[in-house]
């Protein structure tokens, strides 16, 4: 069975790969497959730590041996809010940065104005979830949202976030209008 202390090791890899990984604004892309091999790897040990199947999380590249990086950013904060959740919800949260500088009160109001958003994007989620079929597109989709909003810095990576998983899943503008209009 599995335990928290036996998860932390991975937990906190993850954490690290997630450090490092690239700005999707400089590099859309990840041709290195040592980075995504690596983190499909840790993948699968943590399958094996915890019996679980995070199968889900795994990169699959496309035909030119790359995946996109603002895949792997969302699967990777997904993952890491999701080990938060099952592991480690009595400890401080993985995203919650602790500034090293004072903040100006600009940035401060910047700041709550964006979790308010994300507050406010996650009850909206929240509340449609309940009015989807399970199993639907829209459903997966709100779900993928949802586990990846941890990992939203601002509005610009919101949209990205919202834009790239309703393509992966193949849901129309239209779709998203319905969804939640």
């Amino acid at each position: 069975m599995e335990s928290k202390e036996a998860v932390r090791p991975i937990y906190s890899e993850l954490q690290g790969y997630l450090a490092q990984a690239p700005d999707s604004k400089i590099d859309p892309a990840i041709n290195e497959e040592g980075m995504w091999g690596q983190y499909n790897h840790t993948i699968k040990e943590l399958n094996k730590v915890t019996g679980k199947d995070y199968g889900r999380y795994e990169l699959v590249p496309d035909e030119n041996w790359s995946v996109s990086t603002v895949a792997y950013r969302q699967k990777l904060g997904g993952l890491i809010a999701k080990l938060y959740g099952e592991y480690f919800s009595d400890e401080v949260a993985p995203f919650a940065e602790m500034p090293s500088t004072i903040i100006t009160q600009s940035q401060n109001q910047n700041q709550s104005l964006q979790v308010q958003l994300l507050l406010e994007v996650s009850d909206l989620i929240h509340e449609k979830m309940g009015k989807v079929k399970d199993g639907s597109k829209e459903k997966t989709f709100l779900e993928k949202v949802k586990a990846s909003l941890s990992s939203v810095k601002d509005v610009s990576q919101l949209v990205t976030l919202w834009i790239t998983t309703a393509h992966q899943l193949g849901i129309t503008i239209e779709q998203l209008k319905t969804l939640f209009g």
